[in-house]
């Protein structure tokens, strides 16, 4: 690639929410890959080529891995056991064909097939081959066939739950004298990624007196350090605790935030800010990204008054606004014509639950039809289903990723969702387990693992 993730996103170093970075023509959504020219038209260029890829349902992926061999036989339709690749249950169902085996794999945690990468969706994952894996290393993938395209720029994007940093998870980076203590065990994959998105769930303020007692989350300043070193680029700030220590804590957070580099959205000092979009450009795609705030506590924010973005819905601020709604929606349709991948994160559902409430579906669902290629929630402290609808998936809640909470194990486990594009398609999304640990400090699974696939199994579960 031409230049870094540090390189292409320092671009963005220092300017205000929802910065433009360089060319941002309006571009429809679910962009092809990049097309190669063929032979005939350049003798000099290999013609294009494309990963095979072996697919399963996101349930039984983890820790599976496969070689060419099994890859052919799967393709001959030969029988294959889930222990062959690694796991287990016995007989899997192979499927034939591309986009409508990946969508029978989708619906069967027992199915298995081989298709062309192009016939890829988020739905499904495809297993590494060789140690190589099909999607975000499609150009050193063992096994390709030739095609009329070749896979765009990967770029591959992290997004994290809830990250609260003060309180318990405050003392603690005190006592180590380090402010990337929570993120010790995280960062080197975090760090990897080309684009890292979290819910940054307090302020970096106590100008105020505290609204909500010892629920009241104020951070130093200082731990910024550790977030930038753990490789976050993107804060939504659209949440229920922002606003803990009043409206100046508020408009401090937003510009501390920013002047250590970050790109923020969802909140400002007043509601042209709060909704500006957060725009960066990885690899020449242009992601957008939009947060809102549906369980109230902090203020919403009003023309001239600071705050956050507010949808009023169930179960805490509901029942549904229409005319909420109606406003993230044209901020949607409007980011739409700016760049090549909307995301919109809200904040929004019933704590300590697996299951969304109705109208998560009902909203996320209103989102997409207005032009968002992923609806990626944060707030209830428990991770809840993952869905797809249209195309675009919907993650209605990742769980904590960095917090203090410790009365339950649920409430220690959470979710970094790694999204995997070509271009401007989304080609993978994997569910990445993680455990909140001893100092409150988080840890990835290890793929395979019972928990890990407990958890992932509460994402489909309730689908």
């Amino acid at each position: 690639m031409s230049r870094s993730r540090r390189e292409a996103l320092a671009l963005g170093a220092g300017v205000s929410a929802g910065a433009v970075l360089a060319g941002c023509g309006g571009e429809g959504r679910k962009a092809a890959p990049t097309p190669s020219r063929s032979r005939s038209q350049s003798p000099s260029r290999t013609p294009a080529r494309l990963p095979l890829a072996l697919v399963v349902h996101p349930t039984r992926a983890p820790g599976l891995s496969a070689d060419p061999q099994l890859l052919a036989d799967v393709r001959a339709g030969r029988p294959l056991t889930w222990e062959r690749l690694g796991g287990t249950g016995g007989a899997a169902r192979v499927v034939q064909g591309d986009r409508d085996a990946v969508e029978a794999v989708r619906r069967d945690p027992d199915a298995v097939a081989v298709v062309r990468a192009d016939a890829l969706t988020p739905g499904v994952a495809a297993l590494p081959v060789d140690g190589r894996d099909p999607v975000a290393d499609p150009r050193r993938y063992p096994v390709t066939v030739a095609a009329d395209t070749e896979p765009g720029p990967v770029v591959t994007t992290h997004w994290a739950g809830d990250i609260m940093l003060g309180r318990r998870v405050g003392d603690e980076i005190v006592r180590a004298g380090d402010p990337a203590l929570p993120f010790s065990r995280t960062a080197h994959r975090l760090g990897a990624a080309d684009l890292t998105v979290g819910n940054l769930e307090c302020t970096l303020s106590r100008a105020g007196p505290p609204t909500q007692g010892g629920d009241s989350f104020g951070a130093d300043p200082a731990v910024l350090a550790g977030l930038k070193k753990a490789g976050f680029d993107v804060l939504t700030l659209a949440n229920n605790h922002l606003g803990d220590f009043g409206v100046e804590a508020l408009q401090n957070t937003v510009r501390i935030a920013q002047d250590a580099g970050f790109v923020t959205t969802g909140a400002g000092a007043d509601l042209a800010e709060a909704r500006r979009p957060a725009i960066v450009r990885v690899h020449g795609i242009r992601f957008g990204i939009l947060a809102f705030n549906a369980i109230g506590e902090t203020p919403a924010a009003r023309p001239t008054t600071p705050g956050v973005v507010q949808v009023r819905m169930p179960p805490r601020t509901g029942p549904l606004v229409p005319s909420d709604l109606a406003a993230v929606e044209a901020s949607v349709r409007a980011l739409r014509s700016r760049v090549d991948v909307v995301v919109v994160c809200p904040h929004w559902g019933q704590q300590y639950t697996h299951e969304p409430v109705p109208a998560q579906r009902t909203v996320a669902r209103r989102l997409v039809d207005a032009g968002a290629d992923a609806v990626i929630a944060s707030h209830p402290h428990w991770v809840q289903g993952i869905e797809h609808y249209r195309g675009s998936l919907v993650a209605h809640s990742l769980g904590n990723f960095v917090f203090d909470m410790e009365f339950s194990p649920e409430v220690r486990q959470g979710i970094v969702l790694e999204l995997v594009f070509w271009g401007a398609r989304a080609m993978a999304a994997r569910p990445l387990p993680v455990r909140i640990g001893e100092r409150y400090v988080p840890y990835f699974l290890a793929a395979g693992s019972r928990e890990a696939r407990e958890i992932i199994g509460d994402m489909y579960a309730v689908a």
